[in-house]
């Protein structure tokens, strides 16, 4: 796959924990969790949940001192866990309250998120700013100045609105908006910089919840500053309609080569993972090309030549099976995560799909001979059929993991042969 050439990358790149930030380093996927923070142990165990399934950074939300007396218990719970995701502490309104009372919240977490327009309005808005920057400084942590289109500063705004009357040529309310969101995440940043804070330990960001004025305030956030960003559909919604309009935003943005973080705020379906954001978002960005995080499933959308369900129920049972296994293979088989599976529904593109494919299965479809042809490195390999093509698929799919990925292994072939196939 052709990747993508990126235009514009933050030159400054900042360290959050152990993950790189900007500038030449990958772009990141993180996430947030939704149970209350107080609650260390449920908390904990969704970070850890997160973390498994890729989220490399991790937010949640300070908000009471209960959250923020129960920090540092979470990140305890983490390391003893053996897991080192980053935690971002997300602060709104009473932030320096918080941030003072409970230095273990501040030591614990990684990084500080501050939205401007929710510290506070005038002269004590920016004694409660400043406390949570120099506080930052005291503790070395890097800060994301995360403005929201929701949560815009109002005196910021009617200044600019007034100003846009007044002016020759007026703009839109809607145009005038999105400059006055830039605006007040690069004058935060200014005042943060005068404030002791290191331009490397800054991430800026200007959220908001629709996908034409996302990319327009990221262009220009993009072209007037060399902060890392990170991007973000806020509120984007359920189901299909917050993936299509976080991929729609996210995918034209990262195509320009903006962006150096991303998370997919969705609404999860009742009793429905938390992880379906971080997968969501490490799909965008390994079918751009721009990262590779677990094999994906190259699969036909069927027709009527494939009235049979059996190669929708294989790709899934496939898909699913890569993603279970990815947490012990990305440890043992370096490299793994670029593998190329194909579970093809018939003979129309099922061969060629295959062949280009690592290893791919070709199913039989509507009035063709039932066996299913599976080509491994371009050549046919072995044939399936009967009822058990299923798991002897996967059978087939670990060993090619671990004979092509095993460090210093090789491909080998025969191997693969041994595996008993269940005759029809």
């Amino acid at each position: 796959m052709e990747s993508v050439t990126n235009t514009r990358r933050a030159t400054r790149q900042v360290r959050v924990g152990q993950v790189m930030v900007g500038s030449s380093a990958p772009v990141v996927v993180q996430s947030m969790t939704n149970t209350d923070t107080a609650d260390a142990a449920a908390t904990a165990a969704q970070c850890i949940e997160l973390a498994e399934a890729g989220s490399e950074l991790v937010r949640i939300t300070v908000n009471s001192p209960e959250a923020a007396a129960a920090v540092a218990d979470v990140r305890q719970r983490l390391d003893d866990a053996g897991c080192d995701v980053p935690l971002v502490g997300d602060f709104h309104f009473n932030g320096e309250r918080l941030l003072r009372d409970y230095p273990t919240c501040a030591a614990a977490l990684a990084k500080y998120r501050i939205n401007p327009g929710n510290v506070g309005r005038g002269a004590s808005g920016d004694d409660k700013f400043a406390f949570m920057i120099r506080t930052a400084v005291e503790y070395d942590k890097p800060v994301r100045i995360g403005v929201n289109w929701g949560s815009l500063d109002p005196a910021l705004a009617t200044r600019m609105m007034d100003a846009n009357v007044r002016s020759a040529a007026p703009q839109s309310p809607d145009a005038v908006m999105r400059e006055a969101l830039i605006v007040s995440a690069l004058e935060s940043a200014d005042k943060a910089i005068e404030l002791g804070l290191a331009p490397d330990k800054i991430i800026l960001s200007c959220k908001v919840s629709h996908v034409q004025d996302l990319i327009n305030v990221y262009r220009d956030l993009g072209r007037r500053c060399d902060f890392p960003l990170h991007l973000g559909l806020t509120e984007a919604g359920m189901g299909s309609k917050g993936i299509v309009a976080s991929s729609a935003a996210l995918g034209v943005l990262l195509q320009e080569g903006i962006g150096d973080t991303i998370r997919i705020s969705l609404t999860p379906a009742p009793g429905e993972s938390r992880t379906r954001e971080v997968i969501v978002a490490q799909e965008i960005l390994q079918t751009m090309g721009l990262r590779s995080f677990t094999p994906l499933v190259t699969a036909c959308p069927g027709c009527g030549r494939t009235t049979s369900t059996v190669f929708q129920e294989l790709a899934e049972s496939i898909q699913t099976y890569l993603r279970e296994q990815m947490p012990i293979w990305r440890l043992q088989y370096p490299g793994v995560e670029d593998l190329k599976v194909a579970v093809m529904g018939c003979v129309v593109n099922g061969p060629g799909e295959s062949k280009l494919a690592d290893i791919g299965i070709s199913l039989p479809g509507t009035g063709e001979v039932p066996v299913a042809p599976v080509y491994i490195d371009g050549r046919k390999d072995v044939t399936l059929k009967g009822d058990g093509i299923a798991e002897a698929f996967k059978e087939l799919v670990a060993t090619y993991v671990q004979t092509r990925y095993a460090p210093g292994g090789v491909k080998r072939r025969e191997a693969m042969k041994t595996i008993p196939i269940r005759p029809l």
